[in-house]
């Protein structure tokens, strides 16, 4: 049985995801990047390669190393996180109209119309509400990122947190501590202000309509989900393995690029 691999080689951690020829996932694989990205993808490429039996149909790359992974790889395809983002979401969710994604260092709005892209915008505002934020926040307060997000859950009284940047919005945290505030909801307030300023940076003078998709690392954390879906009041769904999904949109481009180019032959 042939395969497509896509890769999504990002700036910190890296993604694989296997499709198999009638487009169905078939598997994965994640490792942190640690600064070496090529290093980092040759990881994951050769844990989903030892998943494999037959042919290998091709590459493709998405992610913010993708330029240089995908030439030193050989790659069939290099393609922007935009569109595979877009491709994944359609896949996973037909009707998609609005996707959210957030990985550890960028986070992306993205409007789609029957399955195309129609609008984006990424973050212009500096690090907070990255998953590199969330993880650093989680472990000044000696938590894990999933006893983090499991203490979001618990949350009846969130604090609220002003700051729109790293430096304001951990000040804002270390005040609520000394003050007693509870660990839950200190959280709790920080998912809220970090997807409050989602839609006001990268979602700003945007129509926001559902089925709205969350996808990247940070849809992992459940409370940024419930407080996406406290601010937003419309449906969301948030995929299984969010955090493949640039990886399996380029898996998905792939698939599409190379049916077309044999039915052109």
């Amino acid at each position: 049985m042939g395969v497509y691999l896509g890769l999504d080689a990002g700036s910190i951690s890296t993604k694989a995801a296997v499709l198999s020829p009638d487009g169905k996932f078939f598997a994965s694989a994640y490792k942190p990047t640690a600064g070496d990205p090529l290093a980092a993808s040759e990881l994951v490429l050769a844990e989903v390669k030892s998943k494999i039996e037959g042919e290998i149909f091709g590459l493709a790359v998405t992610g913010s190393a993708r330029e240089l992974v995908g030439q030193m790889l050989d790659a069939t395809i290099i393609k922007n996180e935009i569109t595979c983002q877009a491709l994944a979401a359609a896949h996973l969710v037909p009707d998609a109209r609005t996707v959210i994604e957030i990985g550890g260092q960028d986070s992306k709005f993205i409007v789609l119309k029957d399955g195309l892209v129609q609008d984006f915008a990424m973050n212009t505002v500096c690090a907070a509400g990255t998953g590199s934020f969330l993880e650093h926040q989680a472990r000044r307060l000696g938590l894990s990122i999933e006893e983090f997000a499991a203490k979001a859950l618990e949350s009846t009284s969130p604090i609220k947190v002003a700051g729109r940047c790293t430096v304001f919005a951990e000040s804002d945290l270390i005040h609520a501590q000394q003050t007693g505030a509870s660990v839950s909801d200190i959280i709790y307030g920080l998912c809220l202000a970090l997807a409050r300023n989602f839609l006001a940076d990268a979602g700003r003078n945007r129509n926001i309509e559902p089925p709205v998709i969350f996808q990247g690392g940070v849809a992992k954390n459940a409370g940024m989900v419930r407080a996406f879906r406290e601010r937003l009041g419309c449906k969301m769904v948030v995929p299984g393995m969010p955090e493949i999904s640039g990886a399996l949109g380029a898996a998905l481009l792939l698939k599409r690029q190379l049916e077309h180019n044999m039915n052109r032959s």
